[in-house]
């Protein structure tokens, strides 16, 4: 069986200031286009068997950018709906209750359109798609890559390791990155993560999103 990788769309001006960002579909950055296609020659080591892609715009065109083509677009790719807290920062949200945490406490009730989802719910969208993956890979001996966003890729990968949809706080993850879920003896496995191509040298293996390569 193929691996699966997950892409995580670049930055955005919403990401930057840690604005919760769900349903409202905001364009990539000019540092977050350049962030996808410094993707590209990552996801070109593998040989790709079949993508899935989230229908927000930062999704998609992060996509296009990492030249991941012919992605299927699929709407249980979309970010956690935060619901009343579409927008609005962590900080801000402590101001009036200090312990919340999103993924236990899940968020406020939202207008009609857009009313929120707990944990649980996240959980089960990421066991659907994880389904469609899953089909993909038995009919190809490639991997499958889905371009998504942060909160549900880190639900995703919780998920296919066993792990309650909670435990997606464990696995932090950048703007821009390419993370990867293999398997050894027949289980799930962490065989990458929140790598990005170093921007800082031009030569050299990825360093994981957000540290510098250490000095020579």
């Amino acid at each position: 069986m193929g691996d699966l990788l997950l892409v995580r769309h670049g930055e955005t001006e919403w990401s930057m200031s840690g604005r919760h960002t769900g349903s409202t579909d905001v364009p990539l950055t000019d540092n977050g286009r350049e962030q996808a296609r410094r993707l590209a020659p990552l996801i070109a080591r593998h040989h790709i068997a079949a993508a899935f892609v989230s229908p927000m715009r930062r999704a998609r065109e992060t996509a296009q950018l990492a030249g991941v083509g012919g992605a299927r677009v699929d709407a249980d790719l979309s970010e956690w709906d935060y619901g009343g807290y579409e927008g609005i920062t962590t900080v801000e949200i402590h101001r009036e209750r200090p312990d919340w945490f999103l993924f236990t406490d899940g968020v406020t009730a939202g207008p009609a359109e857009h009313p929120g989802e707990s944990p649980e719910d996240v959980g089960a969208r990421a066991e659907r798609m994880l389904a469609r993956i899953d089909a993909a890979l038995a009919e190809s001996e490639g991997s499958v890559v889905v371009v998504s966003h942060g909160h549900f890729l880190r639900v995703l990968t919780a998920r296919r390791l066993g792990l309650t949809a909670q435990c997606g706080a464990l696995f932090q993850l950048g703007t821009g990155t390419m993370s990867r879920l293999s398997t050894e003896h027949r289980r799930h496995v962490v065989a990458g993560w929140n790598v990005r191509p170093d921007a800082y040298c031009s030569h050299g293996p990825p360093t994981p999103a957000g540290e510098l390569p250490e000095q020579q």
